[in-house]
């Protein structure tokens, strides 16, 4: 007799339970709520984005605007530039202007201030200078520095100058004193380094 073998049926898997269709409000709320998320997900960094570019170029022409200032500006030097500069200008002072440049090669500050024989002597002390030590006649600012800064060492005015040498990186300062008013000397200072 032969035996007949035959695969046992198996039977069909089960047909998953039809949903229901969508209720038309659930699937507009569904649609709203997932925009509402790429609205926030895409919309609020590019809004963060736009506004931190507008800052960043608003600081950015008010610095451009400041630096491209040229020549003195009324009001003392800063502290830094006056430790990093060495111009100590003494108390009292009136009159004082600066102006700061620097690029690759030199950075320098212009100082101008008026005060009185012990001021100026204050002032030529901390650099390690003494009064007798300025020569008459000798205006010290190069014409490069005169033209930066926009000073004319001619006219009516008793023009006395020097040059304090350092080694680097402390810097050179030329010294130019108007002696015209001897209770009230104008002093004119250019201190650069090379950094």
């Amino acid at each position: 007799m032969t035996a007949s073998t035959s695969l046992p049926r198996q039977a069909a898997p089960p047909q998953p339970a039809r949903r229901p269709p969508e209720d038309p409000r659930h699937k507009a709320r569904r649609r709203a709520l997932t925009l509402l998320i790429i609205v926030l997900l895409i919309g609020v960094p590019a809004g963060y984005l736009v506004i931190s570019a507008n800052q960043s170029r608003n600081s950015g022409k008010d610095k451009e605007d400041k630096y491209s200032a040229t020549g003195l500006t009324p009001g003392w030097p800063s502290k830094v530039q006056r430790r990093l500069y060495q111009v100590n200008v003494p108390r009292p002072a009136d009159r004082i202007a600066s102006y700061e440049t620097n690029n690759w090669k030199t950075s320098r500050l212009y100082v101008q201030f008026r005060t009185n024989p012990a001021g100026l002597d204050t002032f030529l002390q901390s650099m390690g200078e003494r009064r007798d030590e300025l020569k008459e006649g000798d205006i010290a600012v190069s014409s490069r520095d005169r033209k930066v800064s926009g000073w004319t060492f001619g006219g009516s005015g008793s023009w006395y100058g020097l040059t304090h040498t350092q080694k680097n990186p402390a810097p050179t300062q030329d010294v130019v004193v108007n002696m015209a008013d001897p209770d009230f000397p104008m002093v004119y200072v250019v201190s650069r380094t090379v950094p």
